[in-house]
C-alpha cells in the first residue's frame, strides 16, 4: 500500500491585515499597522500550494475563519446590528476590535496536532484542534477549525476528531507548530516529538523572561493520550527559554523535521544532548536518523528568525530525496543561502532547495511551514478525504478567480471598521464552502 505525507495549506482570508497582535513574534510586531494586500497574500499562498502539487505531492486547502468575529464582540457586550457592533467596538475598544479581525488562521501549522494511523492505538488518523489560549485573537479559532477539519476528514472509519483542550493557559496548545513526526517511512510507526515552552504545574523549571512560553508540557501529554500514542514512541523536549526571548515563539521557527531528518539550530532545545539521545533510541537503528545541527557560527538565531530558515517545509519528493521549501528571504541572505547551498552537497537526504515568495505571510510573522498542516496517510485514507479540498489545476484556477472576485487589493487598519468588509468576507466564505463542499461551517451560515 502506498503511504505519503499530504500538506494542507491555510487559505489566506479576506481580512488579511497587519495588526501586530502577536507578542513574541518579531516579524508580526515590526510590521504592525502597515497596509496589507489580501489579494496578493492569497495568490502567493495558492501559488505555493500549486507548486507543491506540481512537484508530485498531495496538496490540500484549509478554509479561513470568518472575520470580523462579531459573535465574540456580542459576547463582550456590544449590541445592535452587525454594522453598529463593528462601529462601536472599533471606537470604544480598538485593540479588541483588531483582535477579532485577525486573519491568523492562515497559519494552519497552529490549527491542530495530527497523529497518523501508524502511530495510534485504534489505527485511525487523530485530529485535535489547538486551543491557542495564549493569544486572544487566536483563541477564537478552535471551534470553527474543528468543524472545518470534520468536513474535510469526515469518514469515521479512518478519522478520529477530538475537542480542543480546556481553554486554560495550563493546557496551552499551539498545535503542529510544536510537533514533529520522525519515521523510517510514512506507513511505519514513527516517533512523535512534542516540543513545549514551559511546565504548567512546576514553577521551578526555566521559563523565558521577555516573551511568553505558549505551549505546556501538560498539553503535549494530553494530546498524546487522546491520540492513543505509545510512550515508547513519544519524546517531549523543552524549547530553550533564551531563544523564545529572541523571538522563537514556536518550535517551527528553530527546527523542522520529516521522516529520518531533524534540522535544528544549536540553541533550539533545553538539555538537547540527552533528549536527542532519547530520540535516537526511540527512533531505532534500522534506518539512519540524520540530526542536522546548525551552529551559531554558521547561522545566528537572529538571522534564522529574520529569514525563517527553519520555518521552511522539509518535504519528501517522489524520487526519494528531500527538498526544502524556503521563503525568498532565505535566498536573499548571504549566510543562509550559502548554508543551504552547501547543505545539498552533504551526505543527507536533502538534495534540493526551492524558494517561493510568501512575503505577505512573512511580514505578518509566518513562513512556508506556518502555512501548512501535515497529514501522513495511505492512499486508502486519501480516498476518504473530501476530494474537493485537494489541489488540482481546476481548483487552482477556480480559487484564483474566487480571490479576484472577492478580495481587496489593500487593507489598512481603518478599513477593518468598514461594515462592508464583513459582508464581503461572508459572501466570499459562503461561496468558498460551496467550492470546497464543506457544508455550513461558519456561524453566519448557521444563524
Amino acid at each position: 500500500m502506498k503511504f505519503f505525507e499530504a500538506n494542507f495549506d491555510g487559505l489566506v482570508g479576506p481580512t488579511h491585515n497587519y495588526a501586530g497582535l502577536s507578542v513574541g513574534n518579531v516579524a508580526s510586531l515590526s510590521n504592525a499597522k502597515n497596509s496589507s494586500s489580501p489579494r496578493q497574500a492569497a495568490k502567493q499562498g495558492l501559488s505555493k500550494m500549486k507548486a507543491l502539487h506540481d512537484l508530485g505531492l498531495v496538496q490540500g486547502v484549509l478554509a479561513p475563519q470568518e472575520r470580523p468575529d462579531v459573535y465574540t464582540l456580542r459576547r463582550l457586550g456590544f449590541t445592535g446590528s452587525d454594522a453598529q457592533v463593528i462601529a462601536t467596538a472599533a471606537k470604544q475598544a480598538p485593540a479588541v476590535f483588531r483582535a477579532v479581525c485577525s486573519a491568523s488562521s492562515m497559519w494552519t501549522a497552529n490549527a491542530a496536532t495530527i497523529s497518523p494511523s501508524a502511530d495510534t492505538a485504534d489505527g485511525k488518523i487523530h485530529f485535535t484542534p489547538a486551543n491557542l489560549t495564549n493569544k486572544f485573537h487566536r483563541s477564537l479559532e478552535p471551534v470553527t477549525t474543528g468543524k472545518i477539519l470534520r468536513a474535510m476528514f469526515s469518514n469515521p472509519e479512518y478519522f478520529a476528531h477530538h475537542t480542543h483542550l480546556p481553554d486554560n493557559d495550563h493546557f496551552g496548545d499551539e498545535g503542529a507548530a510544536n510537533h514533529t513526526r520522525l519515521c523510517s517511512a510514512y506507513g511505519k510507526r514513527g516517533v512523535e516529538l512534542f516540543v513545549f515552552g514551559r511546565y504548567a504545574f512546576d514553577n521551578t523549571k526555566p521559563v523565558p523572561k521577555r516573551y511568553p512560553a505558549r505551549h505546556t508540557l501538560e498539553a503535549c501529554e494530553a494530546v498524546a493520550r487522546l491520540h492513543g500514542l505509545d510512550d515508547k514512541h513519544v519524546v517531549y523536549m523543552q524549547q530553550n527559554p533564551d531563544v523564545i526571548d529572541q523571538g522563537v515563539f514556536h518550535n517551527d521557527v528553530i527546527a523542522v523535521g520529516n521522516q529520518n531528518v531533524l534540522f535544528y539550530h544549536q540553541q533550539a532545545f533545553v538539555d538537547s544532548t540527552a533528549k536527542l539521545a532519547e530520540l535516537q533510541r526511540k527512533f531505532g537503528h534500522d534506518t539512519q536518523l540524520h540530526l542536522i545541527e546548525v551552529k551559531d557560527t554558521e547561522v545566528s538565531v537572529a538571522e534564522a528568525i529574520k529569514t525563517y530558515l527553519f520555518n521552511t517545509q522539509l518535504i519528501a519528493l517522489p524520487d526519494g530525496n528531500m527538498a526544502i521549501i524556503a521563503p525568498t528571504e532565505c535566498k536573499d541572505s548571504p549566510a543562509v543561502s550559502a548554508y543551504l547551498a552547501a547543505l545539498t552537497e552533504r551526505n543527507t537526504p536533502i538534495k534540493q532547495i526551492h524558494y517561493y515568495d510568501v512575503k505577505q505571510s512573512m511580514r505578518n510573522g509566518g513562513g512556508p511551514a506556518c502555512l501548512r498542516l501535515r497529514v501522513a496517510m495511505s492512499e486508502q485514507e486519501r480516498q476518504a478525504v473530501n476530494p474537493n479540498v485537494l489541489m488540482s489545476d481546476t481548483l487552482f484556477a477556480t480559487l484564483n478567480s474566487w480571490v479576484d472576485k472577492h478580495y481587496r487589493d489593500e487593507i489598512s487598519e481603518a478599513d477593518l471598521a468598514d461594515p462592508q468588509l464583513l459582508q464581503e468576507s461572508r459572501s466570499a466564505l459562503d461561496e468558498l464552502t460551496q467550492i470546497l463542499q464543506l457544508g455550513s461551517v461558519y456561524p453566519f451560515q448557521q444563524a
